[in-house]
């Protein structure tokens, strides 16, 4: 998953600026947008770094933190 932020113009014209979306590509992204403002205009795009291999937790390395508390040497 990567993150999205927008900047769109709601079809009011009143300008909404930092939408975050997390969304697997930016076209997923501009469909969830669509789905809550419709008819809205994407003014702008930026893709929030997304998060690299090996620094996120996973089920492993969580059930080791937890021995490591529950058994301190």
């Amino acid at each position: 998953m990567y993150k999205y932020t927008f900047r769109i113009r709601a079809r009011s014209g009143m300008v909404v600026e930092n939408l975050t979306v997390h969304a697997r590509d930016r076209l997923e992204a501009e469909k969830k947008l669509a789905q809550i403002y419709r008819n809205c205009e994407f003014l702008d795009c930026r893709e929030v770094a997304a998060p690299v291999g090996g620094e996120g937790l996973d089920f492993e390395s969580v059930l080791s933190m937890i021995n490591k508390q529950e058994n301190p040497k």
